[in-house]
């Protein structure tokens, strides 16, 4: 896991997460009672170690385009 701060001051946590069909995803959790959802964004590796090192690989330059390109999670909602 870690800590990222967002462009507009947020602060997200960054993991490793897996679809149901495998796919690798990064999760970006929000805080605790901060009214936003989970959001997910789609890794382009797939073994869960390369999935792993390509996160972190990333800079903050990198998970901010992860995040901006990311969608609403189902996994954050169960």
């Amino acid at each position: 896991m870690r800590r990222f701060q967002d462009s507009r001051g947020t602060l997200w946590d960054v993991v490793l997460g897996r679809e149901s069909w495998g796919a690798s995803v990064a999760l970006f959790v929000p805080p605790t009672a901060s009214g936003l959802t989970v959001r997910q964004a789609p890794l382009q590796a797939v073994a869960q170690d390369a999935a792993m090192r390509e996160l972190e690989n990333m800079d903050d330059a990198a998970l901010q385009e992860l995040l901006d390109r990311s969608s609403d999670s189902q996994e954050g909602m169960q």
